[in-house]
């Protein structure tokens, strides 16, 4: 059998494991060190916009955390993409909170600011204004960054901007994981770059850094012993994966021009088919890192969304359904919802397809040859 061409598969950049065996020539084996400091000031520098970062285990535990910080409780409610991995809306039950979910639209996939002003108003007519919304770059795709932020500003609700999928992308120039109240970063192993797990908390001021920092620390208090006015979390990156991440920052703005490339390579692959849309920029304001190259299948297209996943699945390939809507999940069945199902259309006709920024030549051409057998 051919070999397995996954989704999105780590690409090493060949410098990680000097950063790795400084960490341990200095026995620098923890969750702070050289690496740390390090990785947060390369990442500082490539956002610019005087961010301050904190590298942290995961990007859920940055949600989680912003959360935390913006004093999300019990009974609150927290406005939240629908369309979107549930990693973005499970720290809201972690604070036991109420998610709040809204719509797509259909330009970006992402969430609509029509249908988030429409929940908006309807909670505080309740009695029940939101702490705070939870805004996504879905698979690397800017949001509608100025709509969503009007309404937030027209409302005084503070946002925790979701950038997981989209480092490197970009707005109207400004680099995704800038605009939040909080911003957040993932590089998990099927990230653009990867600690091999671990995340990073984006920060507009210092103190905002400082105190992440703090409760990412378990909260301990300046004391010759330990001292706890606050609970605190064990959520900080160790030195060995921020050394992973050093040598990835080496090689991102490469991998983003690979990932790029393989959504160029399939919209000439299905550029005369009918009733196939690759998912990409609609103008110039933004430019997408294309983590993941998407597509939607229509009715009438010469297959099925199906048919396709199961054909490349017989070859050894990877392909995945797009995002199951979180209003639609089991977990969340009971989650108010507002919008006109832009999201479950998306999730009924919508694949992911492998855009891996290490995948070879020979492997692409694996992939056309299969959706060549289907046209």
């Amino acid at each position: 059998m051919n070999s397995k061409i996954w989704l999105s598969s780590p690409h090493m950049g060949g410098n990680e494991q000097n950063y790795i065996k400084e960490a341990f020539d200095t026995n620098w084996i923890a969750p702070l060190g050289p690496n740390v400091t390090g990785f947060e000031k390369d990442i500082e520098t490539y956002l610019k916009e005087d961010m301050h970062v904190a590298a942290l285990s995961s990007g859920t535990a940055a949600i989680h955390l912003a959360l935390v910080q913006l004093g999300v409780d019990i009974d609150d409610e927290v406005i939240c993409q629908t369309f979107t991995f549930s990693a973005s809306a499970n720290p809201i039950i972690y604070q036991g909170a109420t998610p709040i979910f809204i719509d797509s639209e259909s330009e970006t996939w992402n969430m609509c600011p029509i249908h988030l002003e429409e929940a908006i108003k309807a909670r505080i007519s309740k009695g029940k204004k939101p702490k705070a919304i939870i805004i996504v770059h879905l698979y690397g795709m800017p949001a509608k960054v100025d709509e969503l932020l009007a309404v937030a500003i027209k409302y005084n609700i503070p946002v925790v901007e979701d950038a997981a999928e989209a480092l490197g992308s970009t707005y109207k120039g400004r680099k995704c994981g800038t605009f939040g109240d909080y911003s957040i970063l993932s590089f998990n192993g099927n990230k653009i770059i990867t600690t091999s797990g671990g995340g990073a908390m984006v920060c507009n001021t210092k103190e905002k850094k400082k105190n992440t920092i703090f409760l990412a620390t378990q909260a301990r208090d300046e004391a010759i012993h330990y001292e706890h006015s606050q609970i605190g979390y064990n959520y900080r990156m160790s030195n060995i994966s921020a050394g992973i991440g050093r040598g990835q920052m080496e090689v991102l703005d490469k991998h983003i021009k690979l990932r790029r490339e393989m959504n160029t390579f399939y919209k000439e692959l299905f550029k005369d088919t009918k009733e196939v849309t690759v998912f990409t920029e609609v103008n110039q304001n933004r430019f997408s890192n294309h983590w993941l190259s998407c597509i939607i299948i229509g009715e009438n297209a010469p297959f099925t969304k199906n048919e396709l996943y199961h054909k490349m699945t017989e070859a050894n390939i990877e392909t995945r359904p797009l995002w199951k809507p979180m209003h639609l999940q089991p977990v969340f069945k009971n989650a108010p919802y507002y919008g006109s199902n832009i999201s479950e259309t998306l999730f009924n006709s919508g694949l992911c397809l492998p855009s891996g920024s290490n995948l070879t030549k020979q492997e692409r051409e694996r992939i056309y040859r299969i959706v060549e057998s289907l046209k």
